[in-house]
């Protein structure tokens, strides 16, 4: 998504990312990295207690699979700017296959060569269900050095 210069970007302009599918191992890999072992993510046997009856990924495991999922180009992004209105509406299993899709919002010129564009962004899964929504925020360049 962010692969032009913020001058490029038109409020309305949509991009969707490829999938990547969720395993067991991501959901161990992160809980080891972040040392989040809660047991609905990595219990089996209490998260068939609860009213998801399996497992499910992490939210903050399924946003880091989106971020990655998107484009950042270098020389173009200055940074990460943020997130906003995050919400996690539906859960992830493991198996769930996942893509990002956004939608350019606003627009906002920092008249210092640099510009953010925000983005409503939908982590969907396989089905076209809607697992995570946000509005990202990324600092460009405005044109080409």
């Amino acid at each position: 998504m962010f692969t032009k210069y913020f001058n490029d970007y038109k409020i309305g302009e949509t991009w969707r990312s490829k999938g990547r599918t969720i395993t067991e191992a991501d959901i161990v890999n992160f809980a080891s990295l972040s040392g989040d072992w809660y047991p609905l993510h990595t219990d089996a046997e209490y998260a068939k207690q609860t009213p998801f009856q399996q497992r499910i990924a992490h939210g903050l495991l399924v946003l880091s699979v989106a971020s990655g999922l998107l484009l950042f180009e270098p020389g173009i992004v200055v940074a990460f700017y943020g997130m906003e209105h995050l919400r996690f509406v539906k859960p992830t299993f493991i198996g769930d296959t996942l893509h990002v899709e956004m939608t350019v919002v606003n627009l906002e010129d920092r008249g210092d060569g640099t510009g953010i564009v925000a983005a409503h962004q939908e982590v969907k899964k396989q089905m076209g269900e809607t697992v995570a929504i946000s509005v990202v925020k990324v600092l460009l360049n405005k044109y080409g050095k």
